[in-house]
């Protein structure tokens, strides 16, 4: 099995430590351990056996999961380490060299080149910018004209922020229902508001999700799998082979973070609200730059006009700079940069102006 290199992750291992003003991650403000604490009950930590603990996750951790979503019970969760994880289990349980599988770009590598590497056709499916970065439904159909097995979808999406729209995701149900195909939603974005999940309204819908990005613990690596019951136990069957547990400790811990979900998203929604009207004012300030500004996720996708490629583009603002950006190229889509409504106010008003200036330069 061959893979090519992760675009978008390789730009971030290269260059995200040289950057002063991050104007592109995609996690909120991170928790410092003392705030997790602070939630946790300090005598059962200290306490915790440090074992493989519950295999498939921690029975506690599974229902606060569970009360992110409308529908499900233990049975439809099992627990992984981060939400790439949780899809790359999902791929390799349920696909096979020879299948189709429809996805999305500009969109995340992971759901195409995956499939891709063991053997499977994708078909790629394009938003489309000047339709508020949606898809084209009459392509969704032509598509659905093969035995497909599988659609990959992000919602919200990395890079553009933006959720499908109604419409297109009962067309998409509709069309899927008919042929028994997969709907795996990456939902690692999704949470801050009452956004709905694909496992709650397709029964052959799967969603994948994890702590990283709106409760801005991604150094817990703990994400999870909610899908059909019949799924999640080949998932846990395969399991052994790779992750076997994701521990007792981070268990115990995200357990405590969920508990204290409304605290933790709060701040969430503050940091990113704030960073959306500052990104929109500066779009308003500046019209050599556009965005289509999503409701949800913590990114968006900000294009510009400029005689310059998005890559070099990236890479003279930070030497220069120290303003990081992740091009759109890597995401299929050049002349957009993602920018990301998770940093400090302060970082993102200073970086952008420090964008602007520069592009008015060139």
């Amino acid at each position: 099995m061959k893979l090519p290199d992760f675009k978008v992750e390789q730009w971030m291992n290269d260059y995200e430590n040289e950057a002063v003003y991050n104007l592109t991650d995609t996690c909120v403000k991170p928790l410092v351990f003392s705030e997790l604490m602070a939630m946790a009950d300090e005598n059962a930590l200290m306490d915790l056996r440090l074992d493989y603990g519950t295999i498939t996750g921690d029975s506690q951790l599974k229902k606060e999961i569970l009360s992110l979503y409308k529908t499900g019970s233990e049975e439809n969760i099992t627990l992984m380490q981060g939400c790439l994880q949780a899809n790359e289990s999902l791929m390799y349980t349920l696909l096979e060299a020879g299948d189709t599988v429809i996805a999305y770009e500009p969109g995340y590598q992971q759901f195409t080149d995956l499939p891709k590497s063991f053997g499977c056709h994708v078909i790629i499916l394009k938003l489309y910018e000047e339709n508020g970065w949606q898809p084209d439904l009459n392509e969704l159909e032509e598509a659905m004209k093969n035995d497909i097995k599988m659609i990959i979808i992000n919602q919200p999406s990395n890079p553009t922020g933006v959720f499908f729209s109604e419409e297109y995701i009962e067309k998409m149900i509709e069309l899927a229902r008919k042929q028994s195909t997969w709907i795996l939603s990456d939902e690692v974005y999704r949470g801050l508001y009452d956004e709905p999940s694909i496992s709650d309204i397709y029964e052959k819908g799967i969603s994948t999700s994890s702590l990283s990005k709106v409760f801005s613990l991604a150094g817990l690596r703990l994400g999870w799998i909610k899908g059909p019951e019949e799924v999640i136990h080949l998932i846990n069957v395969r399991r052994d082979y790779s992750i076997i547990s994701t521990g007792p400790l981070a268990d115990m811990l995200a357990c405590a973070a969920l508990q204290n979900k409304e605290q933790i998203l709060s701040r969430s929604r503050k940091i990113i609200e704030a960073n959306r009207s500052i990104v929109s004012q500066f779009v308003k300030d500046h019209p050599q730059f556009h965005i289509v500004m999503p409701q949800y996720g913590t990114v968006g996708f900000l294009g510009y006009e400029a005689d310059i490629d998005d890559t070099m583009l990236a890479r003279q603002l930070l030497a220069d700079e120290g303003v990081f950006f992740v091009p759109g190229s890597c995401f299929g889509s050049e002349k957009h940069m993602r920018i990301g409504f998770t940093c400090e106010t302060e970082t993102m008003i200073k970086g952008l102006t420090k964008l602007a200036a520069y592009l008015e330069r060139k």
